[in-house]
């Protein structure tokens, strides 16, 4: 089964001796550098985590805009936007831009969000759930009115002398972008949130994390997750198919410089606490190029999958995430049949 593999992000700076990427001018330049290297390299994707009160990408739209302005055929996007933090008209205009500026191959992941820097921080974006909400009620609650107005819904009564002539009817955000609707993902980390999603119209971004809901292997859980999205997808009538993607840390070891990712305890699930209660991390696949190649058969989650995005330890320099894509599409990718 062929797939689309991109790479993921989260943007990190460190104003440290052992890191490539010390500043926010570094993790910018360099994530537009490795986002058209992954692109010559024969990658389909590049996308960004975005955390706010963080050294890492809080702002996505200008870095993304800047990657579609410098390349031409990757999809761009993010993996995951805090819709906690976002105002939904000025997310849909940002969007709309953005998609344009990049010729139509934006993919936007959006979430309740994760664990944060600081407090409930949206707070301080101005942003406080209504009495009878929870911040994630109010980050579904700001994606479904954004996806309205993305959509093209015409809602705001135009001024009777307006300062340029106006359309007839009612006005809606500008500028509008075709299409753009079908390419909104959903993070879900749970299985409820990825029907949810199905439920909405939006693609699914299944989580690097997810509640632990059976106690079974990450992948089987998150293979689990995929089912349940397609099968609620297929209850509803959105009129075009949607995608799926995955996210693993994937490092085929062929040089020195790779074997250093053969981290003790990394081959193994990882368990944690989320708001929610208990949940399941996924393992890292470190090992030669034969041995990961029949690791990742048994990955159900990525079977089931039509997108592999790979996490990239973006400290390290565009150098060495440029050769470790390259290395997944060359050593990993034909022999699963993903190319």
């Amino acid at each position: 089964m062929g797939k689309k593999i991109g790479f993921l992000s989260f943007g990190h700076w460190t104003d440290h001796s052992m890191s490539q990427v010390r500043s926010a001018t570094d993790s910018l330049v360099q994530s537009i550098e490795l986002a058209v290297a992954a692109e010559e390299l024969g990658a389909d994707g590049a996308y960004f985590r975005v955390h706010h009160f963080a050294r890492q990408i809080a702002s996505p739209f200008p870095l993304l805009s800047a990657i579609g302005a410098r390349t031409e055929r990757i999809d761009i996007g993010t993996g995951v936007i805090d819709m906690r933090y976002a105002n939904p008209l000025q997310f849909a205009e940002d969007a709309g831009a953005t998609d344009i500026i990049t010729g139509g191959r934006l993919q936007l992941g959006m979430s309740r969000g994760s664990p944060e820097q600081v407090i409930d921080g949206f707070r301080y974006f101005g942003f406080v759930p209504e009495e009878d909400q929870s911040p994630a009620d109010m980050a579904r609650a700001h994606t479904k009115r954004a996806l309205d107005v993305i959509d093209g819904e015409q809602f705001a009564k135009p001024h009777p002398r307006p300062m340029f002539p106006n359309p007839p009817g009612l006005l809606r955000i500008e500028p509008y972008s075709e299409g753009l609707r079908q390419r909104m993902w959903w993070g879900a980390g749970s299985n409820a949130t990825a029907r949810w999603a199905a439920r909405e119209g939006m693609n699914l971004m299944s989580s690097t994390l997810k509640n632990d809901e059976s106690g079974e292997p990450f992948h089987v859980q998150q293979r689990k997750q995929i089912d349940e999205f397609r099968s609620e997808w297929a209850r509803h009538n959105h009129g075009f198919e949607p995608r799926v993607s995955v996210s693993r840390s994937i490092i085929p070891i062929v040089s020195d410089e790779t074997r250093a990712y053969m981290i003790p305890g990394s081959r193994h699930d990882q368990f944690g606490h989320l708001d929610s209660g208990r949940a399941v991390f996924g393992r890292a696949y470190a090992d030669e190029p034969d041995a990961l190649v029949a690791q990742l058969t048994e990955d159900e989650a990525i079977q089931a999958a039509d997108t592999v995005l790979l996490t990239v330890p973006n400290q390290r320099g565009v150098e060495f995430n440029a050769r470790l894509i390259e290395s997944v599409l060359t050593h990993i990718a034909p022999e699963l049949g993903w190319r």
